[in-house]
């Protein structure tokens, strides 16, 4: 059985310095400090891993459920809003330690505990919400909290909402654990989820394919800097208000952090795609090095273009292959993700940008040929911005990695203007879960990008030279004719393009790029190239840094 990963929480490797991120496998136990803690996906997910939104039902307090409540209090987004403002002003309380008992819950121990369907939120609605265990990773409770008609009620803990396969472990669990976050359902009698919320801010859909991948966090916080990542969390949830559209969710969320503070609301609507519209407000209790805003979090292994350095069997590993970008100017970018020597952190600069995402542009089993994983059938995750975000840059964090169960990539927005305490900050905008951009260019579109040594095949191979072939498919180019005097326009930061030219691929669709670089040294390169016809451009803009 091939093995597949899910991100959970947040840690950090020796040798990768900050990531923003970790998974889990099944190849290898714990490991101490700010290492990677394996575990595996499929598995994971039978017991609802992943991330959760929250459900929208016609009961509007679960009427019925084996759930109890507390006393109700009147809630608002208004009161959120001032409840995470007055939070900033004060000193940042950290958690509570987990119960040492937590501790021994394990992998193994995880798989053996349920929540019982017939306690579920809002159960009789079509999506209902079921509750995670606290775990040794997932040591830290959050609140959960019911609405409805402006009421909110939080929702009690109880052993007996769980089936426990050990009877000793639960006898040993204190009656005050709490939850560790929230999954919502694909129906009353489904076991599956496609929303859920778990670990730090982190949370995620399946898309329409349902496979988990990519993931989105709140925010993130000095992500690849020289001091240590800071992981906020999600501490408290209010569910619920019953809404007509039945295949809608809504969920509002508590960041609390050491730096930030914040409000959220998250509204998610589940459809051909699974569209999810996020408004937040960010307080700063201290000045922030580096704030990344609507944060994208993946694994990107190898591709087309550094299948050297897999050495598995598989011709690809990815959730994602590529960043790509709208510009403000209404460039449309793709940038193919690396696999760096060492970590390495791309600011591309942007005023108001259209949006932004990690694109899994490799969609045939054929790619992967991997029945147990499924990375075909991964999300890609769009973020679209709503009103103008202003100055400041979408920045791509590549950490060098040797295995699937590493999350090493990162993708945000950080504004141009310091943020110092006692900032606040506004942000909304759309995330997308499908298969592609939502809102398809009229350019040709990159498909693949393959390097391999340089010159004329059986000729002696000129010292430095490298030939960097791109496939290019649909707008313009879907409907032409095999021609030669479409150009590709390619520049460099050093080194010089020999031979560039552009061929259509016989019995296909597809239009390849052709050009030889030639380097002297070992210093990374960035280069850009894009089709061009006479003085029409005919394609979008590929990007690319080269380590010789």
């Amino acid at each position: 059985m091939k093995r597949d990963f899910i991100t959970v929480g947040a840690a950090r490797t020796p040798s990768w310095n900050h990531v923003a991120g970790f998974r889990f496998d099944l190849l290898g136990g714990a490991q101490r400090g700010n290492s990677a803690i394996p575990i595996d996906r499929r598995r994971f997910l039978e017991l609802g891993a992943g991330l959760i939104a929250l459900a929208a039902g016609r009961s509007a307090l679960g009427a019925g459920s084996g759930l109890r409540y507390g006393p109700s209090q009147p809630f608002s987004y208004e009161s959120l809003h001032d409840l995470a403002r007055t939070r900033a002003a004060e000193a940042y309380a950290p958690p509570p330690r987990p119960s040492p008992v937590v501790q021994s819950i394990d992998f193994d121990a995880i798989q053996k505990i349920k929540f019982r369907p017939d306690s579920a939120l809002f159960k009789d609605d079509p999506l209902p919400v079921r509750f995670f265990h606290v775990d040794k990773f997932n040591g830290e409770p959050v609140a959960i909290h019911a609405v409805a008609n402006g009421e909110a009620r939080p929702v009690l803990y109880e052993k007996s909402d769980f089936i426990y396969g050990n009877p000793a472990l639960a006898a040993q669990l204190p009656d005050n654990l709490g939850f560790s976050g929230f999954r919502v359902m694909n129906g009353r009698d489904s076991d599956i989820d496609w929303l859920a919320f778990q670990g730090a801010s982190y949370f995620r859909s399946c898309g329409p394919r349902g496979q988990y991948g990519t993931s989105a966090r709140g925010v993130a916080i000095n992500t690849a800097m020289p001091q240590p990542e800071e992981f906020p969390r999600f501490s408290q949830f209010w569910l619920g208000e019953p809404r007509e559209k039945l295949d809608s969710v809504t969920i509002y969320a508590l960041l609390e952090g050491a730096s930030v503070t914040g409000a959220y609301r998250f509204e998610a609507a589940r459809g051909k795609t699974i569209v999810m519209t996020v408004h937040a407000e960010l307080f700063a209790r201290t000045d922030v090095a580096r704030l990344g805003m609507a944060p994208l979090t993946s694994m990107f292994w190898y591709g087309e273009n550094n299948r050297s350095s897999g050495i598995d069997w598989r011709p690809e590993v990815h959730d994602c292959d590529g960043l790509a970008m709208w510009t403000g100017k209404g460039e449309r970018i793709w940038r193919p993700l690396i696999n760096p020597p060492s970590v390495l952190t791309n600011s591309f600069s942007d005023v108001d940008p259209k949006g932004f995402g990690l694109l899994q542009r490799d969609h045939t089993f054929d790619d992967y040929e991997d029945d147990g994983a499924f990375y075909d059938k991964r999300p890609s995750v769009w973020v679209e911005p709503l009103g103008n975000w202003g100055e400041g840059a979408v920045q791509l964090v590549e950490i060098p990695t040797d295995d699937e169960i590493h999350d090493n990539i990162v993708a945000y927005w950080t504004p141009k203007a310091p943020v110092k305490a006692g900032d606040r900050f506004a942000l909304d905008y759309r995330l997308y879960w499908q298969d592609d951009e939502p809102h398809p260019t009229n350019l040709a579109r990159v498909v693949a990008t393959r390097v391999g040594r340089g010159g004329v095949p059986g000729q002696p191979v000129p010292k430095g030279r490298f030939k960097f072939v791109i496939d290019f498919r649909g707008g313009p180019l879907a409907a032409m004719a095999p021609r030669y005097d479409v150009k590709p326009v390619v520049t460099l930061s050093r080194g010089e393009v020999h031979t560039p030219y552009v061929v259509k691929v016989v019995g296909t669709d597809r239009w390849r790029g052709f050009f030889d670089v030639a380097l002297e040294g070992k210093q990374p390169v960035d280069m850009r190239c894009y089709l061009r016809l006479g003085e029409e451009t005919l394609s979008e803009t590929w990007l690319y840094q080269f380590y010789p």
